[in-house]
């Protein structure tokens, strides 16, 4: 990841969790999904105002749907954030993510604890 990039990142969207190094991830798939973002932006698809303010958004709706807002879950609102504007901008459709992302169940499904996970053909049935 570009520290440059990360940085003009957390320095635009102020509620990136971080620390005195940079941003913080709990877990592989929420460094990805910045990373995700940061490539996006840098494409210009979108820019860090209309991020934040998609983010913020999401957020607010999570809230209103229950969610206690502990910080646990902000990478899902990041992931939804990503999943709305590429499908708003149109780099993809709401239906090849759907399709994608049960591909990606069945496929974890089928994997064994601690393997890596593979897409194939059968898994997009």
């Amino acid at each position: 990841m570009d520290a440059g990039a990360a940085a003009r990142a957390t320095s635009a969207v102020s509620s990136i969790p971080r620390d005195q190094d940079g941003p913080v991830f709990r877990a592989p798939w929420e460094a990805q999904a910045f990373a995700m973002a940061l490539s996006l932006h840098d494409r210009g698809v979108f820019t860090w105002t209309e991020w934040a303010a998609a983010l913020a958004d999401q957020i607010k709706r999570a809230q209103a749907a229950g969610d206690p807002d502990t910080g646990e879950t902000y990478y899902q609102h990041w992931l939804a954030t990503l999943e709305h504007l590429v499908a708003a901008k149109g780099v993809t459709t709401h239906e090849t993510l759907h399709r994608y992302r049960d591909a990606w169940d069945r496929a974890a499904d089928r994997t064994p604890h601690g393997k890596p996970i593979e897409l194939t053909a059968a898994d997009f049935r």
